[in-house]
């Protein structure tokens, strides 16, 4: 059994959800720790009123007690400010889909009248839980050292550092101090200068984000089934993310213009490191598996959909063309997705880490760690 989960809830209903399974038992969980990454979450320039209405933070009612997780499934909630406003009224029916949502083809699919019924349900809002349940993995993680950090590396066309040259501890640090999410600050107030004019034309913006995950033991993930390929798994949690629209790992899509003495990491032996390699084109996955290096992350977000100066659509009920609902929105939230993808990446990697080590308590897993990684590396 491996550890996963499902989240339920709507946009501006009373509560975001979670439960997950297969929680391995006798980890301390740090709330502050979840609870920051919350807020990191909503943290970013260019989001919306939305932020400024919701404070999340998390409620675990099940499957820890004293801070520490039993083993039995955990249930994580968050409360929607927003609930109260909208408590009690009914608004109009919304019958005019935004192009690039899920409002027509959701409305086609499960026949329903009323577009509110499918955007509650595929707004992005639903990221803040996920980015508990994968802090929550991270919090596990961290007993083994393991580490996270998301940035923008670009925005609206403008592309800044992408972390090469920095340390880990840098990265984290600069990310933290940008209210952009940079790890090079040099043109942030270009990209804040774009962002203000896209909210100007009632426009919006997207960019490109990496994550790295740092200080991961080798042979995570598998070969033998496509399933199992760790690049696999989180390219397609990565996807998952409302409004990102492409996932490539360490050189990624300039690998086409690479040669292949130039694309691939070189291996070497010491009695001191075992195994290593002394580049990292492959962004620390081959065949499916961590090679120990740290694993590169790419990924793109578009422009978010919901625009002020709305775009054509067609009404549901009459077939006569419309501009589309103008919704409450953000003008770009490309630093937010960055914390988003850290998180769910997090599940991904607690997932292989559990297939490798074990999963049902934490001293089984330190253990097994132990003698797999420091006392037989190799």
């Amino acid at each position: 059994m491996t550890f996963d989960y499902i989240t339920a809830g709507e946009s501006h209903g009373r509560m975001l959800s979670a439960v997950i399974n297969n929680v391995p038992a006798g980890f301390k969980i740090d709330l502050d720790f979840i609870n920051n990454d919350l807020a990191r979450r909503q943290k970013g320039y260019g989001r919306g009123g939305r932020m400024k209405i919701e404070k999340d933070e998390i409620d675990i009612v099940t499957g820890v007690r004293n801070g520490e997780t039993t083993g039995s499934p955990v249930t994580m909630l968050i409360y929607n400010n927003d609930w109260e406003n909208w408590k009690g009224k009914e608004p109009e029916p919304f019958t005019r889909p935004r192009p690039g949502h899920a409002d027509l083809l959701g409305g086609i699919k499960y026949r329903r009248e009323d577009l509110r019924d499918i955007l509650e349900r595929s707004s992005a809002r639903e990221t803040a839980i996920r980015v508990a349940v994968g802090s929550f993995a991270k919090s596990i993680l961290k007993e083994f050292s393991i580490r996270f950090v998301g940035f923008v590396t670009g925005i609206g066309g403008v592309t800044v550092g992408n972390g090469e040259g920095l340390r880990f501890d840098e990265m984290v640090h600069k990310s933290e101090q940008s209210e952009l999410r940079t790890v090079n600050h040099a043109k942030d107030s270009e990209i804040i200068g774009l962002i203000d004019k896209a909210k100007s034309q009632g426009d919006t913006l997207g960019g490109t984000f990496r994550v790295i995950i740092h200080n991961v033991p080798r042979a995570l993930g598998s070969f033998n089934h496509y399933a199992n390929k760790l690049d696999a798994r989180l390219a397609m949690s990565l996807m998952s993310i409302q409004a990102v629209k492409g996932v490539s790992f360490g050189l990624g899509f300039d690998y086409a213009q690479t040669n292949g003495k130039n694309a691939h990491d070189e291996i070497f032996y010491s009695e001191e490191k075992g195994y290593f390699y002394k580049t990292n084109h492959a962004g620390g996955i081959e065949g499916g598996m961590t090679n120990g290096n740290d694993i590169i992350i790419n990924g793109v977000m578009k422009p978010i959909p919901t625009l002020m100066s709305p775009l054509q659509s067609v009404d549901i009920r009459t077939k006569q063309p419309f501009e589309a609902v103008k919704e409450r929105s953000d003008i770009c939230a490309v630093p937010a997705c960055a914390v988003v993808a850290e998180c769910v990446s997090a599940v991904d990697v607690l997932r292989v880490f559990t297939e490798r080590y074990g999963s049902d308590n934490c001293h089984q897993m330190k253990q097994s760690f132990t003698q797999m990684e420091i006392a037989h590396p190799d």
